[in-house]
């Protein structure tokens, strides 16, 4: 996994993270306490007003920015970025299916692609094997179409249709393995 932006890829999936206009409700609030205030006896509390608008548009700006940097992702059609982490597609061993039943899954209990320490709130995971052979969750608002996404895009990459090198070789001059991956897990 790296930090590195994706080259040149089309964009199959994106999720921002967070949305701007909560950092209006500080100001509305503000401005809706003002319109009382004057419409009211007695004074206008400037100074009390101009902090409570400092503080409460501060906080959901920090909010917000870190809403949108830390869970946000975009899949494209060789890499996936979860938050600020970018892993590219052909380090994906497998992706497995949706749990359907009542029995947990060990992917279910695996940790969170990206820089978080579990799968953020409102969203869901899916569960993938990483080359190296570690459990790990790639997430979303959106599961299903998510999912699907991610599969086709994976499917083309291991197929050698699309990546760096669409011949089908790998860097290392390997052929890929187009074999389906057993369905155990490594542990």
């Amino acid at each position: 996994m790296s930090t590195e932006q994706p080259t040149t890829s089309r964009t199959l999936y994106r999720e921002n993270g967070g949305s701007w206009w909560v950092v209006a409700i500080g100001p509305a609030l503000v401005a809706a306490t003002l319109i009382v205030e004057i419409a009211g006896p007695g004074q206008v509390h400037w100074p009390v007003l101009s902090i409570f608008f400092v503080v409460l548009t501060g906080f959901s700006v920090a909010q917000v920015y870190a809403a949108r940097r830390h869970v946000s992702m975009e899949l494209t059609e060789t890499t996936l970025r979860q938050g600020t982490k970018v892993i590219r597609l052909d380090d994906i061993a497998e992706i497995y299916p949706a749990n359907l039943g009542t029995e947990h899954e060990k992917w279910e209990s695996a940790r969170a692609l990206g820089e978080l320490t579990g799968v953020p709130r409102r969203r869901k995971g899916i569960g993938v094997r990483l080359a190296d052979g570690t459990l790990a969750q790639a997430w979303a608002r959106d599961v299903d179409r998510f999912r699907t996404e991610l599969t086709e895009a994976h499917l083309a990459v291991e197929l050698g249709l699309i990546g760096e090198n669409p011949g089908g070789e790998k860097p290392d001059g390997q052929k890929p393995n187009r074999e389906k991956p057993s369905r155990e897990d490594p542990e």
